[in-house]
């Protein structure tokens, strides 16, 4: 009925399917060794914490002992700045790899996957869920209830949300804007009960059961800490940390805003964290740089507590950490508390790498940015470089900390609002076209605007060529502390800021 060929095409067909299925199967065991080969990832998020950090010298009295172990256990960025002085901008910018530029994400809102175009951008998280391992989260990485609601796909296992934890029953600090989480101070309560013990916890004990027990399985676990973010509450044991007779305050130029545009006024113009002139007349300033301070270091115990159980797990030494800020906070410097400016202390945050590929005990100096962490972390990870990613890898410098960067730290805030940060310079540019520049080398606090000398004018468009070519408007949906300029209008949150208009808190 049917012939030799027939039998001998059989027999062939056979032999190459049971070669396929061999094949698929090998593959299939490679691939797992090869993730079981990969190195773990550790992500360290702090939410609002400036350069007031022991390695970092952003202030003479913090104490951060953990943090500046992490340090020393690897590669410190000193020159690291974000993408945005505000968080859902430059979170979004650090885990989708792109400039708010060439988002539109400005403010508060929208989260960037309701937009159509992003709604399938493979994030930093998913790049790594995508590739085999099994991605974690707990506290704030994104912006509010970004990537932690049913329907997101941003983390495979999401643990403890980010929260204030105890608080008063009533406002410590009557501030001008009244709003509840603009307040600071010490009242009886435990460390137990804060929220970012809490987050500290689910942490611990993710490192402690599953990824303990099963070493085979590559995680990337995502820690987010709500402090120093206002309210600024913390326990007196860190309060008494900085007793306020021997308190150093914050470096303040009275009448320093003489010599900035108009325009800087705007990207701050009317927010709930309250001007100096307030602080100065309610004598809040050392108070609120007590708690800042007394906060920060409750963090930095909280970060003890996850890299202690790290060390624990085993996996210590297969576990790349990264730890960093979203941006930073004035107390009083350039008039102003909170962030939403493009000077050092909105934009100058922490950056940390550590574990394999790392160098230990270094510092670069180079000025890099947040946009970085996502194709270093690819590179660390030897993941094929990610085409659409804006940052640049710092492998080059976790190997060689003097390595030089062709690039410098850009940050972007409001539509066409620019700082370009050098290794030694700053220049802004505004969306009126008006501008600043500084030596941070002879004016570490950025005192003197320099942007009128025309002996600069070479070493000035040296750093102006840099600006983004991009500078999408706002997306839709846009909102809260939002700043555009149109047909020479300036509208801040819908509402037109006339010339004449004085400048609320002063």
């Amino acid at each position: 009925m049917f012939g030799r060929k027939y039998w001998m095409l059989v027999l062939v067909g056979a032999a190459v399917l049971w070669g396929n299925a061999i094949s698929l199967r090998a593959g299939c065991v490679q691939g797992k060794e090869q993730i079981k080969s990969k190195p773990n990832v550790l992500f360290i998020a702090i939410d609002d914490q400036n350069d007031w950090i022991g390695c970092l010298n952003g202030h003479p009295q913090v104490v951060t002992p953990n943090i500046d172990r992490l340090a020393q256990r690897g590669t410190l960025f000193s020159n690291a700045h974000c993408q945005s002085p505000l968080c859902n901008p430059s979170r979004t910018s650090l885990m989708t790899g792109l400039r708010p530029s060439s988002t539109g994400i400005y403010g508060l809102a929208p989260w960037i996957k309701s937009l159509p175009e992003f709604k399938d951008y493979e994030t930093l998280p998913q790049y790594f869920s995508n590739r085999g391992y099994t991605t974690y989260t707990t506290g704030k990485i994104y912006h509010g209830r970004n990537g932690r609601q049913k329907k997101d796909t941003e983390f495979d296992v999401i643990g403890t949300a980010s929260s204030v934890g105890a608080r008063p029953k009533a406002k410590l600090v009557n501030t001008p804007s009244g709003h509840g989480l603009v307040d600071w101070g010490v009242f009886p309560h435990k460390d137990e009960d804060k929220g970012d013990w809490k987050v500290a916890d689910w942490a611990i004990k993710t490192l402690e059961g599953p990824l303990s027990e099963n070493k085979d399985d590559a995680f990337f676990l995502s820690v987010g800490f709500f402090l120093p973010h206002v309210p600024c509450y913390a326990t007196q044991k860190w309060f008494d940390l900085y007793p306020e007779k021997e308190l150093i305050l914050p470096p303040i130029k009275l009448g320093d805003r003489q010599d900035t545009p108009d325009f800087s006024w705007y990207l701050h113009w009317n927010l709930p964290e309250p001007r100096l002139k307030f602080l100065t007349e309610s004598n809040q300033l050392a108070n609120l740089t007590r708690s800042y301070l007394a906060s920060t270091s409750f963090v930095d115990s909280q970060v003890g507590r996850v890299l202690s159980a790290l060390d624990k797990s085993g996996r210590s030494e297969n576990t790349i950490v990264v730890l960093w800020s979203d941006h930073g906070f004035h107390l009083g410097e350039k008039e102003i508390t909170g962030k939403n400016t493009l000077w050092e202390e909105s934009t100058r945050v922490p950056l940390i790498f550590a574990g394999p590929g790392v160098s230990k005990g270094a510092n670069c100096r180079e000025p890099v940015e947040l946009l970085d962490i996502y194709p270093t972390l690819l590179e660390l990870c030897k993941f094929p470089a990610k085409q659409s990613l804006e940052g640049h890898s710092l492998v080059p410098q976790l190997v060689n900390s003097n390595q030089k960067r062709d690039f410098p730290a850009i940050t972007t805030h409001n539509h066409d609002n620019h700082s370009v940060r050098s290794t030694r310079y700053r220049f802004i540019q505004y969306a009126d076209g008006s501008e600043e520049f500084y030596d941070l080398q002879s004016d570490p606090n950025e005192w003197v605007n320099l942007s009128g000398r025309s002996e600069l004018s070479l070493l000035i468009e040296s750093h102006r060529k840099f600006l983004p070519d991009e500078n999408r408007r706002p997306a839709p949906g846009s909102a809260k502390r939002i700043l555009e300029r149109r047909d020479g209008k300036v509208i801040w949150e819908g509402k037109e800021i006339k010339p004449q208009d004085p400048v609320p808190g002063l």
